[in-house]
């Protein structure tokens, strides 16, 4: 583990610890952002935490709760972070568990490293050059003997059927005709309902075939689950395009995607 990648992992399970002291509060505040989506205290707790703690890396950082940098600034960033301090608001505000802290490190338009975190679960997923791995049960205390207990992916799971993932809470018409196009291929499928990126990871980890995302996303939702989906042998489609999604573009809005194991 390079000390970069180290860097991240440290700074997802600080944000993740202070996450869940907020989340294990009785009652916590929800505000409302311009586009009405939901913001609470520990998106903006976590936002500074893991801001702080990639500040060193002198790698500049581009995050939801810090969104408002203009394009004619990033155009010139040939590194950067993209990060979601909470993916799932909704699931976080939900108590479902299925939110999570998403880093990534991006060079010239693509993920090179990627980290999400699971707070309530804790399972850490993590990629870069040297492959994607899934930590289960993490000390967050003593990273160093995280290598004991990381497994490669994708793990061999046994699938009865074909498996689609989509999402629990953006669930669009388009996503659903095209399920309805992959049941008249496949038969009879199976589908499961998950919030965040936890999406991404389990088509990376080989609990899903694929993940049809037809509905707006933004690059934050997405980088860090985008490279364990590709060092793990999966594929991430922008539709528009037909060619593996690109980041640090003029418009942070993602087109349609989708995930596919090749």
């Amino acid at each position: 583990m390079n000390e970069i990648l180290r860097t991240a992992i440290n700074a997802s399970l600080k944000a993740g610890e202070a996450i869940l002291k907020i989340y294990e509060e009785d009652d916590f505040e929800v505000d409302f952002k311009s586009d009405q989506s939901p913001l609470t205290k520990a998106d903006k707790v976590s936002h500074d935490i893991i801001d702080t703690m990639l500040q060193p890396t002198g790698i500049p950082v581009l995050s939801e709760e810090g969104k408002e940098i203009p394009y004619e600034t990033r155009k010139n960033w040939d590194q950067l972070w993209i990060v979601d301090p909470i993916d799932g608001t909704k699931e976080f505000i939900k108590r479902n568990g299925e939110f999570t802290v998403n880093i990534a490190l991006i060079e010239n338009h693509k993920p090179v490293m990627g980290v999400v975190y699971v707070p309530v679960l804790r399972i850490l997923y993590f990629a870069s050059e040297k492959g994607s791995y899934i930590v289960e049960d993490i000390d967050i205390h003593n990273i160093d003997r995280m290598n004991q207990y990381a497994q490669a992916l994708p793990i061999a799971h046994q699938l009865e059927k074909y498996t689609v993932v989509a999402s629990k809470s953006h669930l669009s018409p388009e996503t659903e005709e095209y399920i309805e196009k992959l049941r008249a291929e496949h038969g009879d499928i199976s589908m499961i309902s998950k919030g965040s990126s936890l999406k991404l990871c389990m088509v990376a980890e080989g609990l899903a075939n694929c993940y049809p995302r037809f509905a707006p996303t933004m690059e934050w939702d997405t980088a860090a689950g985008q490279a364990i989906c590709m060092y793990s042998g999966c594929e991430v489609i922008d539709m528009e395009t037909k060619e593996q999604m690109i980041y640090n573009r003029p418009q942070l809005l993602n087109n349609w995607f989708l995930v596919i194991r090749k």
